[in-house]
């Protein structure tokens, strides 16, 4: 699929009646193993995340993105339905089709803004990342065997998470070498959002993510960098992280907290 800011696309033929210019949209003429409309909804629903469509930005009807992708209108519509299920969209009369800006809580999407501590009164909490250590070296044959990769090495990544001016959580994460090619190795160039970076950079969007969750009293080292008191009792996710053809694609370790946050894992 065509990344979201692709050079090579054609645009749409009408305005969007509230001012913002029209969407810039890719060809779909060429072919690709995912079904049309998955990949009409996904990259509509990316240039969504990324805000190159923003909220409150009223699309083109599905008459006119159908002629600039260069499809027909039922698959446009079966992808903007989807949309509208999901709450990324919704449809208004007398407007049309309309960017909402939220997203579900379950959905992965959700990853690229937020993780899933929340507030005691249940809001969300906005996380900033500060990234402690990147390194290269060779795969364990564990490691080589859990990220099905034959040989080469893993980049690893360590990096410490704040929230409401306080340490919360840690995250330990792996990742295949050779599937991230030019991840760049000074922590100051890391991006903060790292599952949007993947998928700009490298085409690789988190599909899936299978979790692993526990209690652990807290380490020397969760001491240190989440500013406990002693041995506290910390939450404990290990993770891996699928893309969208199902190879795993980040290995994870974290441990949060909760003294003040609670995680928080809805399905709705």
């Amino acid at each position: 699929m065509p990344p979201v800011n692709a050079k090579k696309v054609t645009s749409a033929a009408a305005g969007t009646g509230n001012g913002m210019a029209a969407p810039v949209l890719p060809n779909f003429g060429a072919g690709e193993a995912a079904p049309l409309y998955e990949r009409v909804k996904r990259h509509m629903s990316e240039a969504i995340l990324v805000g190159e469509w923003p909220p409150g930005m009223v699309l083109p009807n599905e008459t006119v993105l159908a002629q600039g992708f260069g499809i027909a209108v039922g698959t446009v519509r079966r992808a903007m339905s989807d949309l509208v299920a999901e709450g990324l969209l919704s449809r208004r009369r007398k407007t049309g089709t309309v960017v909402t800006g939220r997203t579900p809580h379950h959905s992965l999407r959700f990853f690229f803004q937020y993780f899933r501590l929340h507030r005691a009164d249940g809001s969300l909490v906005r996380s900033t990342s500060q990234f402690l250590n990147i390194a290269a070296r060779p795969a364990t044959a564990e490691e080589a065997e859990r990220l099905q990769i034959a040989t080469g090495g893993i980049v690893a990544i360590h990096r410490i998470r704040h929230a409401d001016g306080r340490p919360v959580m840690h995250d330990k994460l792996l990742l295949a070498e050779e599937r991230v090619p030019g991840l760049p190795r000074d922590t100051e160039m890391l991006p903060a959002l790292l599952y949007l970076y993947l998928l700009e950079q490298f085409g690789i969007r988190i599909s899936a993510v299978r979790e692993q969750i526990t209690a652990d009293l807290a380490s020397d080292e969760d001491i240190a960098l989440l500013g406990l008191n002693g041995r506290e009792a910390v939450l404990t996710i290990d993770e891996v992280a699928y893309d969208q053809a199902g190879v795993p694609t980040i290995l994870g370790w974290h441990r949060a907290t909760t003294a003040a946050h609670t995680y928080v894992n809805e399905v709705r």
